[in-house]
């Protein structure tokens, strides 16, 4: 029998870490949380400090019983959850299930799981930071009583299944706003005269400055008309040149937050997907015997800090001189914390720099390659050195009609050999060159075209625009954004279009009646206040009942105003316009936890539902009868499949196309990526481009 007993929250992790530690160490699991508050009720005693009452959550019982069978024949126990508040509280729910002393040295965190962080770990083990612990006590507790009294008073008012949480309520508020914002915009008009000008047989391109040196925004046509009568002849004289050099700097590595923004750009992940894949990451990919099995290959993967330990930056500068040249070599100053953030980890980096992505390709799957491959490019470019880029615009003026034409070039490609952080607005990083030009030259102007433009509303949000924004203004942590996201598309609060938010008419009823009843919980300085003071018991500086009292008491009597005075709202399901094929009432929509499904009206007499199909005018080329109609799986990705289904089960990712294949006829599809879109066969090598 082992001598101590080691508790981890998942098997992958458990195998890992025993293989590190020894045949005197037994590691097991938890599987997570081990006790938490009951779900058939609040479970938080208001008139006695808000002690919760936790319960050993179902399914758990065994688990439990053999942890504490192994717990009792072990001469120590470590409890080695994640480093995070949640993490601390599941070794404190852990300790109290078998009876460990929380201020012996029972408690072991590690920021990555290697053998040299695990073994230097457990040289230091401590006691169980209450702090930490009470700070995600604090949390749930304010989530619980939240959502236990303000979801039941929806269920009356609105509709059952309806659920209010403390920063979901803001991120569908968030959403909503920006609704509003684009509804209400109104485009105004404003025009461009760009010009292609030509020397030495170089031609290049300059957009209209302004008159005498003065800059000039032009609203109307007859404005440009002015502009252009202004102009004599084609021949632009070069007034001025100005040649500059720029540094640009790397991006520090990522954050939580911002490892979901750029997975969203780059790979068109997820939030729950991006830290689904990173777990695995984390806890162990086997890499062999001979690469020394199962190994941790990123980083703790929930963190809202920029630091760097001094051996990974060691590392990194021993491989990027020796890869790329010393001249490659960044400063490695330490990159700015944002404010508020939480310091106790390190970024999300790779556990070795030297484990590149190309020599691991084999043993990832292609989401954990793609996802490994994002993380070591920005930790290996943040150590690297800046990019150079020269910089010319040209001044042209004709009549005092002033063009300017810009150029730039990178001069040393630096961090950017590796790595450019992708930006929401698609702006490509590109070499545009100018023709080498002087002071006093001549150039003609071979075009002048005026181009008629509107000013477009604010975009409504993409995952990585509200993950980015949420965590700017300080609404939630690390964390939460993930789960936030899914929750508020599963309750029906929002829909995704185009992979952009857009609100349902369901998410504004209920988030205007919050609004009106309960506007702390959607007003976003509350919530950062709430954070900041969540922040201030994990310090120790202030007792966490004294926060959830001075939230519950106004909370409280908010809630009794609402019973008394929020009227019942009568959500009528929208007709269809078809009729039930089973009783001939006529079919509504309705929204189901996957989205929209058309239900006959006559429920519950009749409980005939169907899913919407939206045709795509391709005949079946299976059993040549029906008609393929775009579908919804269950994680909301869209699939192609036959109308006749069950009895034809044909199926295509790809959206097939309604002509056949001009060599084989058979099948055509479009097969998308992020560059293109091709046409291909399915069943030969013919393809073709799509047109556009």
């Amino acid at each position: 029998m082992a001598d101590y007993l080691v508790i981890v929250e998942s098997p992958a992790k458990a195998k890992t870490i025993e293989r590190y530690l020894g045949k005197k160490y037994k590691v097991k699991a938890s599987m997570g949380h081990i006790r938490d508050l009951p779900k058939s009720q609040t479970g938080v005693d208001v008139e006695h400090e808000y002690q919760p009452k936790y319960i050993t959550i179902r399914g758990k019982g065994p688990v439990l019983k053999e942890l504490k069978t192994a717990a009792k024949k072990a001469k120590k126990v470590y409890l080695a959850a994640d480093p995070d508040r949640e993490g601390e509280a599941i070794a404190w729910h852990l300790a109290h299930s078998l009876d460990i002393d929380q201020n012996s040295d029972c408690r072991v965190v590690f920021n990555e799981i290697t053998k040299d962080a695990i073994k230097e770990s457990f040289k230091h083990p401590r006691s169980i930071d209450m702090d930490l612990v009470d700070a995600q006590q604090a949390r749930r507790i304010l989530d619980r009583l939240v959502g236990y009294n303000i979801s039941p008073l929806l269920w009356k008012k609105v509709k059952k299944g309806l659920s209010a949480g403390r920063v979901q309520s803001v991120a569908v508020k968030m959403i909503i706003d920006r609704e509003r914002e684009i509804e209400k915009f109104i485009p105004e008009e404003y025009w461009t005269i760009e010009s292609i000008f030509n020397h030495n047989k170089e031609e290049f391109e300059g957009f209209f400055y302004g008159i005498d040196g003065k800059k000039r925004e032009l609203k109307t046509k007859e404005e440009v008309d002015e502009i252009l009568h202004t102009l004599k002849g084609k021949d632009f004289k070069v007034d001025k040149v100005n040649k500059r050099e720029r540094k640009r700097n790397p991006a520090v590595p990522f954050t939580t937050s911002s490892l979901q923004q750029e997975a969203a750009r780059k790979l068109n992940f997820r939030a729950r997907k991006t830290m689904m894949v990173a777990q695995q990451l984390y806890e162990g990919i086997d890499l062999g015997k001979a690469e020394g099995g199962i190994t941790g290959l990123i980083t703790y993967m929930r963190t809202d800090s920029t630091r760097v330990s001094q051996t990974a930056k060691k590392e990194a500068a021993d491989y990027i001189t020796e890869t790329f040249g010393k001249e490659y070599l960044g400063s490695q100053k330490q990159g700015k914390t944002a404010e508020g953030a939480q310091d106790a980890h390190e970024a999300i980096r790779p556990t070795s720099v030297n484990r590149d992505p190309k020599s691991l390709k084999s043993v990832l799957s292609r989401d954990q390659y793609r996802l490994y491959k994002l993380i070591w490019d920005r930790f290996t470019a943040s150590q690297m050195s800046p990019a150079v880029m020269d910089t010319v615009t040209v001044h042209l003026v004709n009549e005092g009609v002033e063009f300017r034409a810009t150029g730039s070039q990178i001069k040393f490609k630096g961090f950017m050999k590796v790595y450019i952080e992708g930006n929401d607005d698609n702006v490509k990083e590109e070499d545009r060159l100018l023709p080498e030009l002087e002071e006093g030259m001549k150039v003609e102007a071979k075009e002048i075209n005026p181009n008629q433009h509107f000013t477009q509303p604010p975009p409504r949000y993409t995952e990585a625009r509200l993950v980015k924004t949420m965590e700017e203004q300080g609404i939630g942590r690390p964390s939460t954004y993930a789960p936030t996201l899914d929750t508020i598309q599963r309750r029906g609060y929002v829909t995704l279009d185009n992979r952009r938010f857009v609100p349902t008419e369901l998410g504004e009823i209920v988030t205007d009646l919050i609004a009106e009843f309960f506007p702390e919980i959607i007003d976003v300085d509350f919530t950062v206040k709430m954070e900041d003071d969540l922040d201030a018991v994990e310090e120790g500086k202030i007792q966490w009942v004294k926060i959830i009292d001075g939230f519950y008491q106004g909370f409280e009597k908010r809630l009794e105003t609402a019973e008394k005075e929020m009227e019942k709202i009568e959500i009528k399901d929208e007709p269809a316009g078809i009729d039930c094929e089973e009783c001939g009432h006529g079919m509504v929509y309705k929204m189901g936890r996957y989205g929209k499904f058309l239900a006959c009206s006559n429920f519950p007499d009749c409980r005939n539902t169907k899913p919407i199909l939206k045709e795509i005018g391709v005949k079946c080329p299976k059993c040549k009868d029906g008609n393929i109609v775009e579908r919804k799986s269950k994680k909301r990705r869209t699939f192609y499949g036959c109308d006749n289904f069950p009895e034809c089960d044909f199926i295509s990712w790809d959206k097939p196309i309604a002509r056949p294949c001009p060599k084989c006829e058979s099948l055509l599809v479009e097969k998308k990526s992020k560059k293109e879109t091709q046409i291909q066969c399915v069943n030969c090598d013919y393809q073709e481009e799509a047109q556009t």
